[in-house]
């Protein structure tokens, strides 16, 4: 979820009833380098527990984020070998790892080695169809340390593509004693319940689906359903925490597709012009009104209980 999972998405997500939640994924490498993003990536400002992604395509430098991260207060730390996207494996990081076992797994060695957290591991079924090895790795992963494995029930290079595979992840669950995660198209609370029940996971993680609701984790684990005012209340907030977080200049761009989330889920009637209009605002004053009172009104807003939640 890089560019959503941010701090404010998460101190929402958080306090909405979320069980963990996660950074957005950190590079490894620029983080030993003292890239500014990554550095902003890696707050956590009291959420417990502080839980980091790394993403990496060596060793070394895994190794080495990871002490950083310890260092700087993270309780648990997760390798990315899910992400698909294509700047990302086509540096050989997120989800190609899974096309070399051996060095996916000399990465996963290096990080468990060089801290005393516990570290995790998120991936995907496989590289492509006829390579399903997400159960390999996770077996080999747990020999090597790794202490809790999620699987998104897709390979590759199905990107987001058709229904994730809830049957597939309960071949992972049969390779491993650690407890397992099950990611993958969980819209509603009968859905966390069949993924549970088909892939034999003991928990359940959702990343789209939060998109335009950080509080829909929350939701999924038995909190109240929102109304039109609350989900304009938090919409607001939410992008004025952005401002507060990013400084005016970047947070009007950060915010963005956030704000065109919050409008396509809970305005869907409102003239595609006028959320253009919105969304392309550098006046932050006036998208937060405009927000506010576009999700409050009934004529735009959507009052179904499923949809809201």
């Amino acid at each position: 979820m890089s560019g959503v999972t941010d701090l404010p998405f998460r101190q929402l997500a958080w306090r909405h009833g979320a069980g963990l939640v996660v950074t957005e994924m950190v590079a490894s490498r620029e983080l030993v380098g003292n890239a500014n993003e990554s550095w902003a990536r890696l707050k956590g400002a009291g959420l417990d527990p502080h839980m980091v992604q790394l993403a990496g395509r060596e060793a070394y430098w895994m190794g080495e984020a990871a002490k950083i991260v310890e260092a700087n207060g993270a309780d648990i730390i997760d390798i990315n070998m899910g992400c698909p996207a294509k700047k990302v494996t086509g540096g050989y990081s997120g989800s190609a790892l899974m096309r070399d076992p051996d060095h996916a797994l000399s990465l996963i060695e290096a990080t468990v080695k060089a801290v005393k957290v516990p570290v995790t591991l998120k991936m995907r079924l496989g590289w492509d169809e006829n390579s399903i090895n997400a159960p390999e790795i996770a077996r080999r992963a747990e020999d090597a340390g790794v202490q809790l494995i999620t699987i998104h029930g897709r390979t590759r290079m199905q990107f987001y593509e058709g229904r994730a595979d809830w049957d597939a992840i309960r071949l992972v669950r049969e390779a491993i004693s650690v407890p397992l995660i099950a990611n993958g198209d969980v819209e509603t609370p009968q859905d966390a319940i069949e993924i549970l029940e088909r892939s034999g996971a003991d928990a359940v993680m959702v990343g789209r689906a939060c998109q335009g609701r950080p509080w829909h984790a929350g939701w999924l684990a038995g909190q109240a359903a929102l109304d039109s005012a609350n989900i304009a209340a938090i919409a607001t907030e939410h992008y004025e925490m952005m401002l507060d977080f990013y400084g005016l200049e970047v947070a009007v761009r950060h915010a963005r597709k956030h704000v065109g989330w919050y409008l396509e889920r809970f305005a869907p009637l409102l003239p595609a012009a006028v959320k253009a209009e919105i969304m392309t605002s550098k006046d932050a004053a006036h998208v937060a009104r405009r927000l506010r009172e576009t999700l409050e009104e009934p004529a735009f807003a959507i009052q179904s209980l499923k949809v809201a939640a």
